[in-house]
């Protein structure tokens, strides 16, 4: 059936205006429908897993920047220490001399002073006698020897007369009890002016006759310890020069002034020698059990020596051991000491005639002392700049020419310098770790993964990375 133009377009607008007023009155039931797919389809794009950035590519310039070294896994031996702080201190008798005054007198030169380096006889003071002891022993002395040779020609007059029995026996034994008595008298008296600080010639010119009025006191001689002679080894740098044994003391400090009368006994100078020195380590009680074994069991102990400059000395050839632990506590640190030997290292140098020492290491000088308390076998031993930490994970790279991978390790041990990782199969030995700049590594490769660019690389089972094929 034909119908007018006009009422095809009234039809039309009729069956429009119907549809739209369907949908207007259905909204609800078709915009839920719409909303429910589309939250379907975000919850999906939200539950799918975000893949962890493993490997990043760094240029040759890169890795320079970084300074990165690698080097290949090895598995050792690692000894767990514990840090204790310490110092070195004089040890007691043996770093430290005092000498003192021979007799009462009056100090009239004084040859040594201050830093100076005096050898064992090397002058120190002059006194001028006012002892009357020292005098009385003097003449007493002269007065015995004179006896004594009086005796002697009594003797060799009267031999001959008792052994044609001109005279008794007795009177020549007599002579010859004489004699023997004069002569112990004059060894006591020698003994005497000797620990008195005469030498040998002085004490035969006071048997002359020529008594002294003055007496030099000199430096002691070198100690002894268990039957062998202290001595120091002096450092040279001269091409060719060895390590000569020389033994010498440091004026440490004058005790006593131009003028000023000393009695017998009174301290004069104190001379030091710092070739022989302790490592006093200051470790709290709960500590003493790990020192303990380490001393029993004669475990070495590893030393860093703050304010040293080890290249401008020889190799510290010595190793390092407990000695003997303090058995008190101090009051306010709450700390124990224990002891350990060092053998200092010297060097001399000469100034207008005289000669000076310089020590490597001195009295009061701070220390770290690693003492270890437990043997770990078979792990990998890195820097501690070769761990990068995310919460609980800890990661090491592994180098693959520009390539990083980056792998999960377990530390069991970290100190400030080292960190033990497990030897578990995470790392395979041999592989090359970067031993330094692990978490600038691992900036880059979270901005790497940040930014959607791909290393186009692929990890082999073995920790290996390889370009993709």
């Amino acid at each position: 059936m034909y119908f007018p133009k006009p009422l095809r377009l009234l039809g039309t607008v009729a069956i429009v205006a119907a549809v739209a007023g369907a949908a207007f009155f259905t909204r609800d039931r078709w915009v839920a429908m719409f909303s429910s797919s589309e939250s379907e389809s975000h919850v999906a794009d939200a539950a799918r897993p975000v893949e962890q950035p493993k490997v990043l590519k760094l240029s040759p310039q890169a890795r320079r920047n970084l300074k990165l070294v690698a080097k290949p896994a090895r598995p050792q031996t690692y000894w767990r220490t514990i840090q204790v702080p310490g110092s070195i201190v004089d040890r007691p008798g043996r770093s430290d001399r005092g000498v003192t005054s021979p007799a009462v007198g009056v100090v009239s030169e004084i040859h040594a002073f201050p830093g100076d380096t005096v050898r064992p006889g090397d002058r120190l003071f002059t006194l001028r006698l006012f002892s009357e002891y020292l005098q009385n022993t003097q003449k007493e002395l002269f007065r015995s020897t004179k006896e004594a040779q009086i005796a002697r020609e009594q003797l060799a007059r009267l031999s001959p007369l008792a052994d044609r029995g001109g005279i008794s026996k007795s009177r020549i034994i007599e002579v010859e009890n004489q004699l023997l008595r004069q002569e112990a008298v004059i060894h006591a008296h020698r003994q005497d002016l000797l620990t008195r600080g005469l030498s040998p010639q002085q004490i035969a010119n006071v048997a002359n006759g020529q008594f002294v009025s003055t007496v030099d006191v000199v430096a002691p001689p070198r100690i002894k310890e268990r039957g062998k002679l202290v001595t120091i080894r002096q450092a040279s740098f001269q091409e060719g020069a060895g390590s000569d044994e020389v033994f010498a003391f440091e004026v440490q400090e004058l005790n006593a002034g131009l003028g000023q009368q000393v009695q017998a006994g009174q301290l004069l100078i104190t001379l030091a020698n710092h070739s022989s020195l302790y490592l006093e380590g200051h470790a709290f009680k709960r500590e003493a059990p790990f020192l303990e074994n380490a001393a029993q069991n004669g475990w070495k102990i590893s030393v860093e020596f703050s304010e040293d400059v080890p290249e401008h000395w020889p190799g510290l050839e010595q190793s390092f051991e407990i000695r003997y632990l303090s058995n008190s506590i101090d009051e306010q640190s709450r700390t124990f000491d224990f002891f350990i030997p060092l053998v200092n290292q010297s060097r001399s140098y000469k100034n207008n005639g005289e000669t000076f020492v310089v020590w490597r290491f001195r009295p009061g000088q701070r220390v770290r002392l690693h003492v270890p308390v437990e043997k770990l076998n078979d792990v990998f031993v890195l820097p501690s700049a070769a761990i990068v930490r995310e919460g609980p994970e800890a990661y090491v790279f592994q180098q693959n020419g520009d390539l990083f991978n980056r792998i999960p390790v377990q530390v069991l041990h970290e100190d400030r310098l080292n960190i033990v990782v497990a030897n578990d199969g995470s790392v395979t030995p041999g592989l090359y770790l970067a031993q330094s700049a692990a978490a600038s590594l691992n900036r880059v490769l979270k901005a790497q993964a940040a930014s959607g660019m791909r290393a186009d690389v692929h990890v082999h089972a073995d920790g290996t990375v390889h370009a993709s094929h």
